[in-house]
């Protein structure tokens, strides 16, 4: 299947013009022409790589780089009309992948794009190994989905990124501080109480009785962590 390319610009006719240039290569584009609007896309639609301007309303793209890289490992290519140095250097420490400054070639756009998506599919892993399994908990980092004991559970962002990030090293205690760090871009005031918060709805969905849990524990005093509860996963 052709990948996706999300191009995030608020230049419509410009939008336009790399959309054409996409579908040329082969590729599926869609369009979005503000921060807010690149983020849902991203989010909605699971793009496979996504072209990034600077410059938008709303949010810029360097805040839709830094929310979006807390949530994905999708490549993000930023365009800047932006020169100095330090720009380009706060966009790679945000997290993405590749850099264009404006005015660019539309042809070594391409090139870089589909180096980008190469690498992806070289380094992307097996459905088998996307999906973290502790104890009836089974936690899908590629479809962003949780299940107990099968059975499908919905979850917000933040605390998906929390199941997410214990269920990735079992048994290791986490602090509020350290889970914190990891749900960064979704709440508006974030404060470690965000974080018992998210622990608390995660419990009334993966725990039998959330009052007495048996796999998302407090170690008091220090944080949380997830366990197996004794229990083996499904087959």
């Amino acid at each position: 299947m052709n990948a996706t390319v999300l191009i995030a610009e608020d230049d419509k006719r410009q939008a336009e013009v790399l959309r054409l240039y996409l579908r040329h290569e082969g590729y599926e584009a869609l369009l979005a022409h503000d921060g807010r609007s690149a983020v849902d896309a991203v989010r909605r639609l699971r793009p496979d790589l996504l072209v990034l301007d600077v410059m938008m309303p709303g949010i810029d793209g360097l805040d839709v780089c830094r929310i979006l890289r807390q949530e994905t490992t999708m490549p993000i290519l930023m365009l800047t009309a932006r020169t100095a140095e330090e720009d380009l250097l706060l966009g790679l420490d945000l997290g993405a992948d590749d850099y264009m400054s404006k005015p660019y070639s539309p042809r070594e756009l391409m090139a870089r794009i589909r180096t980008l998506l190469r690498r992806v599919e070289r380094a992307t892993p097996s459905r088998a190994d996307s999906v973290l399994r502790v104890g009836p908990i089974a936690v899908d980092t590629v479809r962003h989905e949780v299940r107990v004991d099968g059975r499908p559970i919905a979850c917000t962002a933040g605390e998906f990124t929390v199941l997410a990030t214990m269920a990735a090293e079992p048994g290791r205690v986490f602090t509020r501080q350290q889970l914190l760090e990891r749900t960064r871009g979704w709440d508006t005031m974030p404060t470690t109480r965000t974080i018992d918060m998210h622990v608390m709805n995660l419990r009334k969905k993966i725990e039998r009785s959330p009052r007495t849990p048996v796999h998302l524990v407090t170690v008091h005093g220090v944080g949380y962590k997830l366990t197996d509860g004794g229990r083996r996963a499904p087959e």
